[in-house]
């Protein structure tokens, strides 16, 4: 799939699309309070690391620390409420359809 079908099937979707200066290689893709950064790959667009909660120019993945779910960036920690976990579950499933070319599952 071309890159421009992708963004603007993320557009369509309900995504944001924004640049970010700590990534300029990168096009920041937001809903939610969720962020992933997509990048140029041989088939279209993929995603860059993880998917995560979005703390400032930035995302914090989902980790384990002492026993807990949190996401983390840097030093800051934001709890991984399962409401939080099931965001960025739906964020991700949505956001690999549409860059699969497929509809995002509807719940």
């Amino acid at each position: 799939m071309n890159p421009e079908e992708q963004l603007q099937g993320l557009y369509v979707a309900g995504f944001d699309l924004q640049t970010f200066e700590r990534f300029p290689k990168a096009i920041g893709v937001l809903r939610d309070n969720c962020l992933a950064f997509l990048v140029p790959g041989p088939d279209g667009l993929q995603i860059l690391g993880n998917v995560g909660w979005r703390m400032g120019e930035s995302l914090g993945p989902l980790v384990e620390r002492a026993g807990r779910k949190v996401f983390v960036h840097k030093q800051e920690l934001i709890e991984a409420t399962p409401e939080r976990i099931a965001i960025v579950e739906r964020f991700r499933s949505d956001l690999k359809a549409i860059l699969r070319g497929e509809e995002p599952i509807r719940q």
